[in-house]
């Protein structure tokens, strides 16, 4: 892939500290810009205010120069100049970065001056500071680095599995695709390749695992928590909700969604004439139709994409636009690149980077779609000053994201043209919609259960594993002969094992979409400009306040997310109605 230069936007020019010629390279030419603000004198206000403005201009610089090593190192895994200049930043960079940061927010928090902020302009920036403060412990800096660079062995271990199927090798990711094939024998074989390949190196995972859950509660104890998941919690800077708020939304996704997945389930069964629902049926077209290919190449793809955004709103598509550009997105399949997808903030220049794998699939529409709203929400962001006001939390960036795959689904015409098709795809969007919910409920209360039991054993987590999936588990799956496979479905998780807790964050987030595109599908003009203000608000104000502003609630009891199940319900009858698609009308499926 050809990183282009990247165009620099307004805001860069208006660098008044960190010189626009500078680039991190070592330490020692680093230092001196954290030895200038740790040592320079504050004697008004203004000062005070001058000083946070430089201290997140250096912040933005050090942030983009690692995303652009991060970058590097997943577009080609194989580039081992790339690897040593990322290992430098975790391994060296980021321990004294770190040991500064701690002096410098001692220092703000310390300033008389800090008490006169404006809290309307700085209150989300200290009381991030200030929890950072408190959570500041030196010993915990090298286990910081070891948990990082330890980490990021799940992701080499997985991009390293491929399969043989059809005479090819293939990564995971792709043979996932397989499964939306209409033959069922051949879906059933390549569910069990994929899922025999992980279990080779279940042991190594398991071992990487035991390390991780090792020394995060060792940082835990350090900073004065009985358990990582407490300290995580603050670390997250979870201050607009608690774990109560996380055991609701475990109860109610089991008792509000979970039965609408049964339904839903249930349809499929019958509709593709089977005796029994097994894991590899939830994801072929339940009429028996061929998989859905929305778009051809790339260029295809990024182009009905920015058409999409642009039906909703001009600066939608112009975002995407402009990435491609600048090259900005990496979006193809092959070998060397590592799995999965993100989109990296880039806060210095403005736009960021769309990283993905697509093979032409339903799934990697979405993708774009998701990753595409992130980067909107960034390029509505890039005026603030702060740094901290655009690092905006997940629950809101995955608002931002969810949001658009949901409101851009009345414009998908452009990748279907054929009605029957859209119809499809769009019953595939809301049934993805809520049987992710269950699953990130699943996710999130193991993480709980394994983080407050640190001493338990491998057999322990395997079993309280297999009780909180069947908890959320659809009764119309069924599993039989595959309990292998799923004692150790945890596995495919990437959250758990590199960013721990950060998972649930998506599920809040589409109850929020959800919340928006009914608002959409009742007064489209109002609810974009709601999704666009609350998107232009950054992390300026709390999370409850930043979804008023959407038009919707940041609410997990039983009573409202089952009138955003009901909806959801609704919509996908319609569509099932529209499309004239009845149970038992198809031929059966060797089932």
């Amino acid at each position: 892939m050809n990183l282009k230069s990247a165009t620099v936007l307004q805001q860069e020019k208006e660098r008044t500290f960190v010189p626009k010629e500078f680039k991190v390279t070592t330490w020692s030419k680093l230092k001196p810009y954290y030895n200038e603000l740790l040592n320079r004198s504050i004697q008004s206000l203004d000062d005070l205010e001058q000083w946070i403005k430089d201290k997140s201009e250096l912040d933005a610089v050090v942030s983009e120069a690692f995303s652009w090593r991060y970058i590097k190192i997943t577009v080609n895994s194989n580039d081992e100049k790339a690897e040593a200049l990322y290992q430098y930043a975790v391994q060296e960079l980021a321990p004294k970065i770190t040991s500064f940061e701690h002096e410098l927010n001692k220092k703000l928090v310390g300033n008389p001056f800090s008490e006169q902020l404006d809290t309307k302009r700085f209150g989300i920036h200290l009381r991030s500071i200030y929890n950072a403060v408190n959570l500041f412990r030196e010993e915990n800096i090298p286990l910081a680095t070891d948990i990082q660079m330890k980490s990021k062995e799940y992701v080499k271990i997985f991009s390293e599995m491929t399969i043989g199927v059809d005479g090819k090798q293939m990564t995971l990711q792709k043979a996932s695709s397989l499964l939306e094939e209409t033959d069922r024998t051949y879906r059933e074989a390549v569910y069990h390749k994929i899922h025999q390949r992980i279990l080779q190196d279940t042991s190594q995972l398991e071992e990487l695992f035991d390390h991780l859950l090792h020394m995060r509660h060792k940082m835990a104890l350090n900073s004065g928590f009985d358990n990582f998941r407490d300290f995580k919690f603050q670390a997250l800077g979870r201050f607009d909700y608690s774990v109560e708020d996380c055991y609701d939304f475990h109860e109610s996704i089991k008792s509000e969604i979970v039965p609408l997945i049964d339904d839903l389930n249930c349809y499929r069964k019958q509709t593709l004439n089977l005796d029994k629902l097994r894991p590899w049926d939830l994801f072929v077209d339940p009429i028996g139709d061929t998989p859905l290919r929305p778009f051809e190449t790339i260029d295809d793809l990024v182009e009905k994409v920015i058409f999409c955004m642009n039906r909703l709103h001009p600066e939608f598509g112009k975002t995407i636009e402009t990435m491609r550009n600048m090259g900005h997105l990496d979006l193809e399949a092959r070998p060397a690149k590592r799995p999965g997808g993100y989109n990296m903030p880039l806060h210095l220049t403005g736009l960021p980077f769309i990283f993905m794998n697509a093979t032409t699939s339903l799934s990697d529409m979405r993708t774009l779609m998701h990753e595409g709203g992130h980067a909107v929400h960034s390029y509505l962001t890039r005026h603030y000053k702060l740094k901290s006001a655009k690092r905006v939390p997940s629950e809101v960036a995955e608002l931002a994201a969810m949001s658009m795959e949901l409101l851009t689904m009345e414009h998908w015409g452009v990748f279907f043209p054929n009605e029957e098709e859209l119809q499809r795809a769009k019953i595939a969007q809301l049934e993805y919609v809520l049987k992710v919910l269950p699953w990130i409920a699943t996710i999130d209360k193991f993480q709980h259960w394994i983080y407050t039991n640190p001493g338990h054993s491998r057999e322990e987590r395997i079993k309280n594993w297999m009780s909180i999936m069947q908890e959320f588990n659809s009764s119309l799956i069924d599993h039989t002969g595959l309990e292998e496979y799923s004692a150790h479905l945890w596995h495919k998780q990437l959250h758990i094992f590199e960013v721990p807790f950060y998972y649930i964050e998506y599920g809040m987030a589409q109850l929020g979409a959800i919340a928006l595109w009914k608002h959409y599908r009742e007064n489209p003009g109002q609810a974009v400009d709601n999704y666009l203000n609350a998107l232009k608000l950054g992390y300026t104000r709390n999370i409850r306040e930043i979804y008023r502003t959407a038009g919707i609630e940041f609410n997990f009891s039983r009573e409202y997310v089952s009138q955003l199940g009901a909806f959801v319900k609704e919509e996908l009858e319609a569509l099932l109605w529209d499309n004239k698609i009845a149970p038992g009308e198809r031929a059966p499926q060797n089932g």
